[in-house]
């Protein structure tokens, strides 16, 4: 065995994708938005896992019965799956009656933009460019 990292341990080449898709019918079967370059399947699911629960959340409203929050998240959310995870990936049917029934109490639950790839790459700033020491 040698010593060096195989990069295609956790990741296909590029990484894993999460497919958004807007629940209200607005962009048909096809995502709206796709999130690429996920390093690991841990990181896809748990963004996917948020980004829903979010969404659900957005839809609730006070005194809606859990059927209820489900028929507005059905008809306003926006629902995530993972891409390329043979089978491993996180789907919002393991979960989303749960989520309905149960409010979210913890932020960090619904925090998907501490997740997302996309935030990683604007913090390192346009390639090839180095800040200035003063």
């Amino acid at each position: 065995m040698s010593g060096d990292f195989d990069p295609t341990l956790f990741a296909p080449p590029g990484g894993f994708s999460v497919n958004i898709r807007d629940l209200s019918g607005g962009n048909g079967a096809e995502p709206v938005e796709t999130v690429r370059n996920f390093p690991t399947l841990l990181q896809a699911n748990a963004f996917a896992r948020r980004y829903v629960r979010d969404s659900l959340e957005r839809c609730r409203a006070p005194k809606l019965t859990p059927d209820e929050v489900l028929a507005a998240w059905f008809a306003f959310g926006e629902d995530a799956e993972v891409v390329g995870g043979e089978g491993q990936g996180w789907t919002s049917g393991a979960e989303i009656r749960d989520f309905a029934e149960k409010p979210c109490r913890d932020r960090e639950e619904r925090n998907w933009r501490v997740l997302d790839p996309r935030r990683q790459e604007d913090d390192a700033g346009p390639q090839g460019e180095e800040e200035d020491e003063a």
